[in-house]
């Protein structure tokens, strides 16, 4: 059976997101079991089961769009003819035009609007995060600030997630603030708060309606994939659509 995420925030009626686990799929170890990810090694039959049962289980519409991330800050509108899916951001104003990002570890980020018909989904790794995907992201969608959500998907946690000073100056250089979202090991080593990285950029473009950001990816090996911890693994989606009759 399937293990779904259900997003906990207080978007429209008419917004449907979840995000997958590993749990209620066909591919085998390490992948095991409901990888969707067609570029780490899987069996291509296994995942082609595992992203047919998802369109089947949650009656979308139409097929999944599938971005090849490459951990930058371009986004595409699936509303138009998409002449690349080279993104780490998808947006939508058309109904059950499914937005989703792959992730085991990075940060997927869902969008909705309490005004207007438009979500997206943003995929947000360290390397994201700092290219600026979440300006980017928000910027492209022009929407009043006040009325856009934010779920924090299931990512890697502050406490599992360690870095070097390298990492640290990037982000500190872009945003002194930034300091706030490590703390520090010694060694030279830090620890990073991806989610803490990820609301104070959103907190500078005047959002505050923000929720979830309260998983640890690398710590739950039972219910999620991880690249950090395991390497050779599969991917969670995160997805997100307009649904109306």
């Amino acid at each position: 059976m399937l293990d779904l995420i259900i997003p906990d925030w207080p978007a429209p009626h008419w917004v449907k997101a979840y995000t997958t686990t590993r749990i209620g799929g066909f591919s085998h170890a390490p992948y095991n079991s409901l990888n969707i990810a067609t570029h780490v090694g899987d069996n291509l039959d296994d995942v082609s089961k595992n992203r047919q049962l998802l369109q089947t289980n949650l009656h979308l519409k139409k097929p999944i769009i599938w971005l090849k991330q490459i951990h930058a800050n371009t986004i595409i509108s699936s509303d138009h003819p998409i002449d690349s899916l080279a993104a780490d951001a998808i947006y939508s104003r058309t109904a059950a035009t499914v937005c989703a990002v792959q992730t085991a570890d990075c940060l997927p980020i869902l969008v909705c609007c309490s005004s207007s018909y438009c979500v997206a989904a943003i995929h947000a790794g360290w390397k994201g995060l700092n290219a600026g995907i979440i300006e980017t992201t928000i910027e492209t969608l022009a929407l009043p600030p006040s009325d856009i959500l934010i779920w924090l998907g299931p990512a890697i946690g502050p406490k599992a997630f360690i870095v070097g000073e390298a990492v640290l100056q990037t982000f500190i250089d872009n945003d002194p603030a930034a300091i706030s979202a490590f703390q520090p090991l010694g060694n030279k080593q830090w620890q990073a708060n991806l989610y803490k990285l990820a609301q104070q950029r959103l907190h500078k473009l005047g959002i505050t309606d923000i929720y979830g950001g309260n998983y640890c990816t690398f710590s739950d090996k039972r219910r999620f994939f991880s690249y950090r911890r395991d390497q050779i693994t599969g991917r969670m989606l995160s997805l997100i659509w307009i649904n109306l009759p």
